[in-house]
């Protein structure tokens, strides 16, 4: 076995993955994960730059992760940033704070490795049951971003768009710099018609309707998952291979969209730093399920990190 670190450094969140990996075996032993939002990506869509708080927010958990990874004694690391440091005009000052804290350089990688990441993470689990149908869509819903992947054993298709829980919070849901709450009817219909948009990108080049199983990944999803069990607190292991049938999933949206901020707080299992952007995120998925005509999401706890980690490895 050896002994790896992962960190996928998102729009919205910076995770961590240490893991003992046996690719003969096709093995993966977790050891610690965890998740810190910090907002890297905040205002990025409006200014193009990342803002000294959000760098700030994301250097201290990657301190925090420099010590988990010291203590764990990987002998790996390999640390990935997507959307939001892709987009940046500044991200050269993002890529100095890593290196010095981390003593690695990020790698900003591209939507489609994104998406191949993403898909191995979601599916090594998967390819063998017999009760889920080839090939597989893999979505991963983010902050700044959705991946989509097509494949069976291998990826057949991928594209990345620029539609997240983040993003389309800041385009449509904010007026006079604070988040509507609830929003408006004309402000959802705007939502939804840019998340068709990118839909129809997409499906430029991924055959998103050939697809005979529906795998989501991240944050939006796998709250959106929570919710629909009425979890008493979040549980990844109630979480990871659950399934939400379309209804249930519109059900949810509906209802995150037309709720307060307090309202939203309030659920058992919702993370304080999703409150805001939790609808954006349900709709994006409740689209995507529309367009393919999927019945039921499966959940995936396992995604871009678990990826990453069998590439280090």
């Amino acid at each position: 076995m050896t002994r790896v670190a992962a960190i996928d450094c998102g729009t919205n969140s910076i995770r961590l993955l240490v893991a003992d990996v046996a690719p003969a075996t096709g093995e993966l032993t977790e050891l610690d994960r965890r998740m810190t939002i910090v907002r890297l990506g905040q205002g990025v869509d409006r200014t193009g730059r990342l803002a000294p708080e959000a760098l700030e927010r994301t250097f201290t958990a990657c301190r925090e992760y420099a010590e988990i990874i010291k203590e764990h004694g990987a002998e790996h690391l390999r640390f990935v940033a997507t959307s939001a440091s892709r987009d940046a005009e500044n991200r050269d000052e993002f890529v100095r704070g890593v290196v010095d804290i981390l003593g690695v350089e990020p790698e900003v990688i591209t939507g489609d490795q994104e998406a191949e990441f993403s898909f191995t993470g979601a599916t090594k689990e998967l390819t063998g049951r017999t009760d889920l149908r080839r090939p597989f869509l893999v979505v991963d819903i983010g902050g700044g971003s959705t991946e989509f992947v097509v494949g069976d054993d291998h990826v057949r298709a991928a594209r990345s768009v620029d539609v997240g829980c983040v993003r389309m919070t800041e385009r449509h849901l904010v007026r006079d710099g604070a988040v509507t709450d609830p929003p408006a009817e004309e402000q959802i219909a705007a939502m939804r018609a840019d998340i068709e948009a990118a839909l129809d990108r997409a499906e430029e080049t991924v055959p998103l309707r050939e697809a005979h199983t529906l795998v989501g990944l991240a944050g939006s999803v796998t709250t959106v998952s929570a919710i629909a069990q009425d979890l008493p607190e979040y549980d990844s292991g109630a979480i990871h291979h659950s399934r939400v049938s379309r209804d249930r999933v519109r059900e949810i949206t509906e209802w995150l969209l037309r709720s307060t901020h307090a309202e939203r707080a309030a659920v058992p299992s919702m993370h304080p730093g999703r409150v805001d952007v939790i609808g954006a995120g349900a709709l994006v998925l409740l689209a995507i399920m529309e367009r393919i005509g999927a019945e039921e999401v499966v959940v995936s706890e396992h995604d871009i990190l678990d990826g990453i980690a069998w590439s280090v490895a």
